[in-house]
């Protein structure tokens, strides 16, 4: 009985073949309007009908193959719907097209009218040096997508990427990631609510909010591209990189990880948060190994470490690491900085945070309440949240406002003001002294000029009054009642009042302010490069 059932399956599959060699090779239904290609069954050990259970169904079983088009599926056994040009195939299933792509799976569902293939349980993909791995999976031919949607796993030679959603197309290579994304490689791992990627040029597109781990970092951003073959991406809508105690952040981010690298166009944002600075600009780079920043176009800095915070603007500006302490910051052309306590402008400016010592070089100024300095060169000290003393090299100039158009003022070489709190304590001057002051009555009302020559001199000044005047040696001098006083005698020789160009706050820094012409020529080509 076993025999002739087999000798009856086997003329039945043959005489299927040649009755479907003798029609079309297309089948139409009352509702179709595209005409569609025709499964057919190619192989099977052994094949029965079942009126009672179910009439439409082939059961197939042993070695089932079926042909759509240039596909082929494999299976153990199977039913076959012919009215409905669809299948059911179940364990060992394998499913080819061409010699590039491979489905396998425990069962199979496909349709081929619509050419969508349903596949579950343990379902592999394999595209030349891709792989697909999920539990539920369907692809549809036509588009020639695949998609899951219960989670899934894809692998290249570079990462693995996960996610609860995804799709593959073998014609593209491109492979679409939502929900719970995760792209794993040797150096870095990547989260993300929305993924893009290539699996020829393992290019991944960032489509939503992602993180990027990895030892040297870590990057936020929602918009950009990473090419996970040399670690270069394109980080978009104000993308954030932390690296250790420094966080960088940008409009748009060119990001090179693996030399630690990034250039970053629109709204620079650089913060150590150990050093308590800022530096900001339109444009900017930062080498996360050397620790070198540099920023233009709108440049800032902020010193913010002690209790009053320090706001520098200047074309250019450049961080340097010398240490783990130690930063060096460099500004160039246009140096404009305010604090509460003290504002001033240069030509170019050293500050070095270790020592909080600031070099202010070609036609610096500087200003405390009511007094100003300038000079060739002014050195400024600082003393953990106040300024302990300045120090003016060369053609040193201090003025006072004492009312209007009265000035105290000092002059000399060398000349060293002495803070006290956040105001002038004790003024010296080295090397051909010259004053100018306007002694007070009790009342408030100016005595007269006192002009005073020598070869050093110092002051005490007490709530900006002055408290005690000592000069040395062999002072000359005379005092000028008010009413007898030359104008040309108010002023000494290189005297200026800049106070039309100092920073009145800290967003004042930006204010492009040219001094008038005739007033402070340069004195120094010094200059920090």
């Amino acid at each position: 009985m076993r025999r002739l059932s087999y000798l009856y399956a086997t003329l039945f599959c043959f005489i299927s073949v040649c009755l479907s060699a003798q029609t079309d090779e297309y089948v139409t239904t009352p509702t179709d309007t595209v005409k569609k290609t025709k499964v057919y069954l190619e192989h099977s050990d052994i094949l029965s009908f079942d009126q009672n259970i179910n009439p439409d169904a082939q059961v197939l079983t042993g070695n089932v193959i079926f042909r759509h088009d240039s596909a082929y599926m494999y299976c153990d056994s199977a039913y076959f719907f012919e009215l409905t040009n669809s299948l059911e195939a179940f364990s060992n299933v394998r499913m080819e097209q061409g010699d590039t792509l491979f489905v396998y799976g425990n069962y199979l569902f496909y349709d081929g009218n619509t050419q969508i293939a349903n596949l579950r349980e343990n379902v592999r993909m394999e595209n030349r040096q891709m792989t697909l791995f999920t539990d539920s999976l369907n692809y549809d031919r036509t588009a020639d997508i695949a998609y899951y949607f219960e989670g899934g796993l894809i692998v290249d030679e570079e990462n693995e990427l996960s996610s609860y959603y995804g799709q593959y197309s073998p014609a593209t290579k491109m492979a679409i990631f939502n929900d719970s994304v995760r792209l794993e490689n040797l150096q870095f791992t990547l989260y993300s609510d929305t993924l893009h990627y290539n699996t020829d040029s393992k290019i991944a597109d960032i489509l939503g909010p992602s993180v990027i781990e990895s030892d040297s970092g870590t990057v936020y951003t929602s918009r950009g591209w990473y090419n996970t073959t040399n670690d270069y991406s394109l980080l978009l809508d104000r993308s954030e990189i932390v690296s250790g105690n420094r966080i960088l952040i940008g409009d748009s981010i060119i990001y090179d990880r693996e030399n630690g690298y990034s250039e970053v166009f629109g709204n620079m944002l650089l913060r150590d948060t150990v050093q308590k600075v800022i530096m900001e600009g339109q444009y900017g780079f930062f080498n996360e190994r050397t620790e070198y920043a540099f920023a233009t176009d709108s440049a800032r800095f902020i010193e913010y470490s002690q209790g009053d915070t320090l706001y520098l603007h200047a074309d250019t500006l450049e961080m340097a690491t010398v240490d783990s302490t130690f930063r060096e910051i460099k500004a160039y052309y246009g140096v404009r900085f305010f604090r509460t306590d003290l504002q001033g402008v240069c030509d170019s400016m050293q500050f070095n945070t270790k020592d909080s010592v600031m070099f202010m070089y070609n036609d610096p100024i500087v200003w405390n309440e009511a007094y100003q300095l300038y000079g060739d060169t002014i050195v400024l000290f600082m003393n953990d949240s106040t300024i302990d003393y300045a120090h003016v090299r060369q053609f040193a100039f201090a003025v006072q406002l004492v009312d209007t158009t009265y000035y105290n003022q000092l002059k000399g070489n060398d000349l060293k003001a002495f803070f006290e709190g956040k105001t002038v304590r004790q003024i010296d001057v080295e090397g051909n002294a010259e004053s100018i002051f306007y002694p007070l009555e009790e009342s408030g009302a100016m005595i007269g000029l006192n002009e005073t020559k020598s070869g050093f001199l110092s002051i005490w000044v007490h709530e900006n009054k002055l408290e005690k005047l000592k000069i040395w040696p062999s002072p000359t001098g005379s005092l000028t009642p008010i009413p007898d006083l030359d104008p040309t005698q108010k002023t000494l020789k290189d005297f200026y009042w800049f106070d039309y160009i100092r920073p009145q706050h800290k967003d004042d820094i930006y204010q492009v302010v040219r001094r008038k012409e005739g007033e402070a020529p340069k004195r120094s080509n010094k200059f920090i490069r």
